[in-house]
């Protein structure tokens, strides 16, 4: 089993307070949880029945250390788990992973507020794998970060995994979690969102393509980002740089969904971006976003990482080798002092700009990333 870039802190973290890790469903949370916690009687799955009674009966192992999976399911979880954390009389290590965004799915109850730290695992990416060859970037592009479909090397046996898992998020962890009665429009539009990367997501269009009320189409959309299916990034600016307020650009976790190898690559990068911001905000505590920029008069950025609310690196994806982004010269003029840089999937030049733009082959910075 490979080892996960996360390992070293959840130890570490664990030491002192319970953790919790989630991240999109099959992205590895449960190989890491037991590669850190190792024993059958300290793994519960609320998914599985016996495990279940078992954590309703609070019969938990005596080792000292315990893996809740999919524990938020149940609706007290958050009463359980404080009344496990407050007992003087023992105290377990206790691991809680789950493929929903834990910090949405309280279900009211008691705060866990100070007794637990919060860790967001992402699937592979050119610097957890190590990759130093065309070839292996080739691979990540074409069959995801997910561990199973990337493993596997197939592009067929990739597209037969990715059909599966949409089918199962809606069918079964959507049903689990959400009262939503058409799944079917809703799976409809999980299979619409992927043509419509790169763009700012018009949900009023997306709205008439289904003939579904905008409310019901947003809640859709938010139930999409808490079970980590998709994400989006909201715009940067403000009025001095004329910048667009509202619009929002959407990625998936599972960027081999995206038909386009020129679109899939941005959504690539922004996984590869969004995993290094998790990262630095939930290991290290950095006030990070990660945003895109778009302005009235049509200019635009691909991602701006920005730090309390300053931006700090300026990216723009491109295909090919091309000359340097009208919109990342302009926003680079009006913040000097972030890095800026253009990356290309397949391109060759490496260079710095007499204004300070570097542009570079996508892989090597990639790779410096998590």
């Amino acid at each position: 089993m490979k080892k996960r870039y996360l390992g070293a802190q959840v130890q570490k973290d664990l030491a002192r307070k319970m953790v919790f890790v989630s991240g999109p469903r099959q992205v590895g949370k449960t190989t890491l949880a037991r590669q850190i916690i190792r024993g059958e009687n300290e793994y519960l799955n609320w998914d599985i029945a016996e495990h279940r009674d078992r954590v309703l009966r609070r019969e938990l192992p005596p080792g000292g250390a315990v893996i809740f999976d999919e524990i938020h399911k149940y609706r007290s979880w958050r009463n359980y788990l404080k009344g496990l954390v407050d007992r003087p009389a023992r105290r377990w290590r206790i691991l809680v992973v789950g493929s929903a965004r834990l910090d949405v799915y309280r279900f009211g109850g008691d705060s866990l507020q100070g007794r637990y730290h919060f860790l967001r695992l992402h699937p592979f990416s050119a610097a957890e794998l190590k990759i130093a060859s065309e070839s292996g970037f080739t691979d990540l592009l074409r069959l995801g970060g997910f561990p199973e479909p990337f493993l596997s090397g197939s592009e067929t046996e990739a597209r037969r995994w990715s059909r599966e898992y949409r089918s199962r998020v809606i069918r079964e962890e959507i049903t689990s979690l959400e009262k939503i009665a058409d799944l079917g429009n809703l799976e409809l539009m999980a299979i619409r969102l992927p043509q419509l990367v790169g763009a700012p997501l018009s949900v009023n269009a997306l709205r008439e393509d289904l003939q579904v009320s905008h409310k019901t189409l947003s809640r859709w959309l938010q139930v999409l980002e808490r079970l980590y299916v998709i994400y989006r990034l909201p715009p940067f600016g403000a009025p001095a740089i004329r910048a667009v307020k509202k619009e929002q650009k959407h990625y998936h976790y599972d960027w081999s969904q995206v038909p386009e190898p020129p679109r899939r690559f941005e959504n690539m990068v922004a996984g590869h971006l969004l995993k290094w911001v998790h990262y630095e905000q939930d290991a290290k505590g950095r006030d990070l976003e990660l945003r895109y920029f778009r302005d009235v008069d049509g200019r635009e950025v691909d991602f701006v990482v920005s730090e309390a609310g300053k931006p700090i690196r300026l990216i723009e994806a491109k295909w090919g080798d091309a000359e340097v982004d009208q919109g990342l010269k302009y926003l680079k003029a009006r913040f000097p002092d972030a890095e800026a840089v253009q990356i290309a999937a397949s391109g060759k030049k490496d260079y710095l700009t007499p204004n300070g733009i570097r542009v570079r082959p996508a892989l090597p910075f990639l790779r410096e990333l998590v």
